[in-house]
């Protein structure tokens, strides 16, 4: 994808401010009440009182529900209750809970090192799909496209989180930088982002919940509008991952009420 830059604007004379890459995003049709969409919606979430002190219990369950979902959209669905009980063994299940769960601990890392980052994400959702010698280590076909991402997570945007999020997903979906388990490594990766760049810093929303909602067959159709550079499908991926993201937030308003009933 070339992302579209609006050309920065200066006094005659003076060095005009960088562009944002990314600011031209949300002129594109329905982008920008989507996102406002999906930010209305992980608020409401926020604001439930189990938020006060009990958010760590929700976001354990997101993490659990979140695995499950990813997992599905790579076509292995299983019983939540046989995930939560431990008794399923299929390495993409695995693999796909092993990154859910470690999240909160490459919080620090991702907006400062995200290679870093995104190399042990593919060790943990690909230890048992891959051989050990390709874990982590990005195809060379990947280089020159991994580096322009990484320049917008570690940079700044005036964007919301959330589209940021969704170009960070479309990008390693569509690059597929491993080739195994990318699909689990950009849904971490989007999640990571929506998580440190204050979409959901508490991680109590379920956005791979929203997307297995939204179906497989309508994320693919997504994802190849956006591989596609046009912007007609940019624009529906970006849209696409706010739905999903609000639909998120009502999988995490679930979550919360069924703590509080017990």
């Amino acid at each position: 994808m070339t992302i579209p830059v609006r050309p920065g604007a200066g006094r005659p004379g003076t060095r005009p401010a960088a562009a944002d890459p990314l600011a031209a995003l949300l002129d594109l049709p329905g982008v920008r009440d989507a996102a406002e969409g999906a930010r209305a919606g992980i608020d409401r979430l926020l604001r439930h009182r189990l938020m006060r002190n009990r958010s760590a219990e929700v976001s354990t369950e997101s993490a659990l529900r979140g695995a499950r979902a990813s997992a599905a959209l790579e076509g292995v669905d299983v019983p939540l209750a046989d995930l939560r009980a431990g008794q399923v063994d299929d390495p993409v299940v695995q693999g796909s809970l092993r990154t859910s769960v470690a999240l909160g601990s490459m919080m620090e890392t991702w907006s400062r090192a995200p290679g870093q980052v995104l190399a042990r994400l593919h060790v943990l959702a690909a230890a048992d799909l891959a051989d050990r010698a390709g874990l982590g280590r990005p195809g060379a076909h990947a280089g020159p496209r991994l580096a322009g991402l990484f320049s917008l997570v570690t940079g700044e945007s005036s964007v919301p989180a959330v589209v940021l999020a969704a170009v960070v997903h479309g990008e390693l979906a569509a690059i597929a930088p491993f080739g195994t388990a990318d699909g689990v490594v950009a849904r971490a990766a989007a999640r990571l982002t929506g998580i440190t760049r204050g979409l959901d810093p508490k991680a109590v929303s379920v956005p791979e919940v929203g997307f297995a909602e939204l179906g497989r067959e309508e994320y693919a159709r997504a994802l190849a509008g956006y591989a596609s550079g046009q912007p007609e499908g940019v624009a529906g991926w970006l849209v696409h991952c706010c739905r999903a993201t609000e639909h998120g937030a009502l999988e995490g308003l679930a979550i919360a009420e069924a703590l509080l009933r017990g």
